[in-house]
């Protein structure tokens, strides 16, 4: 593993984001068995055997230093209680590489508590201060209304409405694409 993931454990007021490990993944696929959560999202509810597979390449991805194209996606739970309530990550915006960009999601059950929003501000910093990013994407439908106030939270900015995109990509058409600097960022946290 990445030897600056191996020791990664952000923690904020309410929960701890860190690497998954093997004991995630039942509560991870569980979490992940309901269809609402994909309304904005590219991806739909997948058997077993198919999200170990996407599992096994999430924890394998941790391998990847961090100057090279990664995609890190991390569990999200609770301090409290140590609920898996969902996860988020940062890495390769697919079509628009070496672009990177930051994604969540957030368990049904969570929503409204502004889970998502804590986790997206401490990956954001992490993203920055630890990895060494420059600027950040994030993308979101124009009718998921959560996630663009989760943007805006942040100081993001919009940067355009996508367009053109073809084959594994086209879905993204019509989708708002969001950037924030780093310098943004650290000016807005001051």
């Amino acid at each position: 593993m990445n030897a600056n993931l191996s020791s990664m454990r952000l923690e904020t007021e309410r929960l701890v984001v860190r690497p998954y490990i093997e004991s995630d993944l039942i509560e991870s696929f569980e979490l992940m068995q309901n269809p609402e959560l994909f309304t904005y999202m590219h991806m739909s509810v997948m058997p077993l055997e198919d999200y170990k597979g996407l599992f096994r390449w999430l924890i394998e991805s941790y391998n990847t230093p961090f100057d090279q194209p990664f995609k890190y996606s991390f569990a999200i739970r609770s301090k409290a209680t140590g609920a898996f309530v969902g996860w988020c990550g940062v890495g390769l915006l697919d079509f628009s590489a070496p672009d990177n960009e930051l994604y969540y999601l957030i368990g049904r059950d969570y929503w409204g508590n502004g889970y998502a929003s804590e986790a997206a501000m401490a990956l954001t910093t992490y993203a920055f201060d630890v990895i060494g990013l420059e600027r950040l994407y994030a993308k979101a439908d124009s009718q998921n209304a959560a996630s663009l106030r989760i943007f805006t939270k942040l100081g993001f900015e919009f940067d355009c409405v996508l367009t053109g995109l073809t084959e594994d990509n086209q879905d993204c058409n019509g989708e708002l694409k969001y950037v924030l600097t780093k310098e943004r960022y650290k000016a807005k946290r001051v």
